[in-house]
């Protein structure tokens, strides 16, 4: 997927799919890293993948909870 197409489907969440979106990418990398441990597989590009995701995820879910905090101020 796209970064563009992946960003425009993040904005569509609301601010509790991007928190079960976090905690599955959480496990992912774990798993990943367990994997890297192992030494099976090429994960590297994956691992890195998978913390940018996170990164825009929480990014996005920051700036859902300050656009929150001015429609209620």
């Amino acid at each position: 997927m796209k970064r563009k197409e992946q960003i425009e489907q993040l904005r569509d969440m609301n601010i509790e799919e991007l928190k079960d979106q976090a905690d599955a990418l959480k496990e992912s990398l774990f798993r990943l890293k367990f994997r890297k441990t192992l030494g099976v597989g090429n994960t590297v590009n994956d691992i890195r993948r998978e913390k940018k995701t996170l990164a825009r995820v929480y990014t996005l879910i920051g700036e859902m909870g300050a656009e929150a905090k001015k429609t209620k101020a």
